[in-house]
């Protein structure tokens, strides 16, 4: 009976799938948006005649305007109803995306990007926080699992369906694309899902910027934005040279890099709900902390490759997607469980915001690390990000000890 009982309060209601499937629809829209940009580098810089060092603030334009918007947004976060956020911020989005379509030099798309970056920013910290207020810690792990399958999908179908549409009708295509598709979730949105109020039954008499103060006061609430910081730090660390790397360095061709991608994000969809599922029954920080380990592991022997076979570049992706996704779903229920209901949306929005900024700050110390003599020559100094990712990780491994123990504290009070 107890089993059974156990199993029923595990299982999610109709509702909640439909919430999940809505979060992770606008997830893949944004993260696909921030991903595109890579792989149309090369179509963009020739069609508007951008230089790397233009191309290179289009990208990063994007974090850095996340990350300012997050900081904005984070004194009011809680005092809306969350789907009415939501909707605002991702039709922000779908604008700002429809403006990088119809960009036509390098400063309308520089324009366009900081304008999609303002509002598609904090759309993750809203999901957050709309998924902490509606499901039980012990859920919660799945869900995070879920949604983070933005991610994977957005490698499986939305780069090489990107680079199709690319390829034949205009670099513009791409976001055309998500818009439409950005469009029908805001629209499905609109009328199924439900207001997400009930942090609004705690009162608050505190002005938005107060409101912030208070939130970055808590002792508690800045370990876990130190967590989420020192995470990006390592994860944006490596990143944006990968695909630089195994063409360079491993031998890959350009045909091949697109497969690569690909076994990549389908690896991600088959691994989440399965690491999301396990972080829900087993301890979260055990699992943090093994996934950690098997991170190290692989980037040390990674990063010391040279030309390899293109099956040994795949396992090492593949085993590396393990790694990363491994640590993400953890800790991000772990750091989820630490703001209480009224202070979330806050705390959700500065944490999405330091994330972005800390993600730009790695890339940006990354291309300070990184030398190529030439456009054709090897990446030197691959492995100093390989060691300082390193670091990241073992320094991560003890802020989210910190997390658990908090997490435990309020769970118990």
């Amino acid at each position: 009976m107890n089993k059974e009982l156990s199993e029923a309060k595990s299982k999610l209601s109709a509702y909640q799938i439909f919430v999940i499937v809505i979060l992770a629809m606008t997830q893949f829209t944004v993260v696909l948006d921030f991903m595109v940009m890579s792989p149309l580098g090369d179509l963009l810089m020739k069609s508007m005649g951008l230089t790397t060092t233009q191309f290179g603030w289009s990208v990063s334009a994007y974090a850095f305007s996340a990350g300012i918007s997050g900081l904005l947004t984070a004194g009011f976060a809680d005092s809306f109803d969350r789907k009415k956020l939501l909707l605002f911020f991702y039709i922000g989005f779908i604008l700002g995306t429809f403006c990088c379509g119809i960009a036509h030099s390098f400063l309308t798309l520089l324009a366009a990007r900081i304008i999609t970056g303002l509002f598609g920013g904090v759309i993750g910290s809203i999901s957050m926080a709309i998924v902490a207020d509606l499901f039980p810690l012990e859920k919660r792990g799945r869900v995070m699992g879920f949604l983070q399958m933005g991610f994977g999908a957005s490698q499986v179908l939305g780069i090489p369906i990107s680079l199709y549409l690319a390829n034949h009708f205009g670099w513009q295509s791409p976001f055309f694309m998500i818009v439409i598709l950005a469009i029908l979730v805001w629209t499905l949105a609109v009328v199924k899902l439900a207001p997400v109020t009930k942090h609004l039954e705690t009162p608050s008499d505190q002005s938005a910027f107060h409101h912030l103060l208070h939130t970055i006061k808590q002792k508690n609430y800045r370990i876990g934005f130190l967590a989420t910081a020192f995470l990006s730090l390592g994860g944006f660390m490596m990143m944006p040279w990968g695909s630089a790397f195994a063409i360079n360095n491993l031998h890959i061709t350009q045909e091949q890099l697109p497969l690569l991608f690909m076994i990549g994000g389908v690896s991600t969809l088959l691994i989440m709900p399965l690491i999301g599922k396990y972080s829900d029954k087993i301890n979260k920080f055990k699992l943090f902390a093994f996934a950690s380990i098997w991170l190290i592991l692989v980037v040390f022997f990674y990063t010391q490759l040279g030309p390899s076979p293109f099956l040994l570049v795949v396992f090492f992706n593949v085993t590396m997607m393990i790694g990363i996704m491994g640590r993400m779903v953890p800790s991000m229920a772990l750091v989820s469980a630490l703001p209480e209901m009224k202070d979330r949306g806050a705390f959700m929005s500065i944490n999405s915001s330091l994330q972005q900024v800390a993600g730009g700050v790695a890339a940006a110390v990354g291309g300070m690390v990184v030398v190529q003599k030439n456009k054709y020559s090897p990446l030197e100094h691959y492995d100093a990000l390989g060691f300082l990712m390193i670091g990241l990780t073992l320094i991560c491994i003890f802020l989210i000890y910190r997390v658990s123990v908090i997490t435990k504290d309020v769970q118990q009070n």
